[in-house]
């Protein structure tokens, strides 16, 4: 019964890690695109456009269905003249063709077959999110999402209730010359007037506005091999209070009897 316990324990207390969500944006390629007088050669399910052009994010996807009885190409390039930044190759109905952006710019594409089928790409620096944070400290119940635009990934979020402190954890290569970093934090996370380190190094070039029920904190002093931010407030997400910690023991008392019932039933 004690591997029974382990895992209890385990699934309790086990810390979460925030992953870097990335998103792929789908644009289908209709029936009869392959005419130059068809009404429209693409149709965005982002948002239903039907003129080949898409806004995405630094590291998101796009990715060209072919639902029409012609095969095509997504050659990036414009004037009917590739680039060689990316190309499908001709690909034939029912097959797809993905590509990762990793840049901010404008991506021009056409089809080399079907030169008047043309769209754009346009790649932004947009706000992330990093989900859950605060859910394996303090209360168990306290977490929110936090939201961040960087030209660098922002790979997790890390409490430190003794200090009243969220410290961010920053990696990748940079996408653009701008190192600021822009946070928007719930108030159920952190709160108060914030002081702010770059890699344990306290620096004030920094700027903090409060609206409703957030703050959002622009940092200027990043440089492209930062490492680490830290934010302290004057709060930070609630101590595992006594209601949860009854909630908890309860638990673990209910699966305990329930699981030396199912023993002793396993015995005869």
């Amino acid at each position: 019964m004690k591997y029974y316990l382990l895992a209890i324990v385990t699934l309790l207390f086990v810390t979460p890690v925030s992953v870097f969500a990335q998103i792929t944006y789908d644009i289908n390629i209709p029936t009869g695109a392959a005419s130059p007088s068809a009404p429209f050669f693409w149709q965005t399910e982002k948002d239903g456009s039907t003129n080949g052009e898409i806004t995405i994010v630094v590291g998101d996807s796009v990715k060209w269905k072919n639902g029409d009885t012609a095969a095509h190409t997504v050659t990036s390039g414009s004037d009917s003249t590739p680039d060689d930044i990316f190309d499908s190759g001709l690909f034939p109905p029912s097959k797809s063709f993905t590509h990762r952006f990793t840049e901010i710019g404008d991506y021009p594409y056409f089809c080399i077959v079907h030169p008047w089928m043309t769209g754009v790409v346009h790649v932004e620096i947009g706000f992330k999110t990093l989900p859950n944070v605060g859910a394996s400290v303090g209360d168990g119940m306290t977490k929110a999402d936090v939201k961040y635009q960087f030209n660098r990934l922002v790979d997790k979020a890390i409490i430190d209730e003794n200090t009243k402190s969220i410290t961010f954890e920053l990696r990748g290569q940079t996408q653009s010359d701008d190192h600021t970093l822009t946070l928007i934090l719930p108030h159920k996370l952190i709160s108060g007037t914030y002081s702010v380190s770059v890699d344990g190094q306290k620096t004030s070039d920094f700027a903090q506005v409060t609206e409703g029920n957030v703050s959002t904190l622009t940092i200027n002093s990043l440089k492209a091999t930062s490492q680490k931010v830290t934010v302290t407030g004057t709060s930070v997400v609630p101590e595992f209070g006594a209601f949860a910690s009854m909630i908890m023991v309860f638990s673990l008392i209910t699966v305990i009897v329930l699981v030396a019932k199912r023993h002793s039933v396993l015995k005869f």
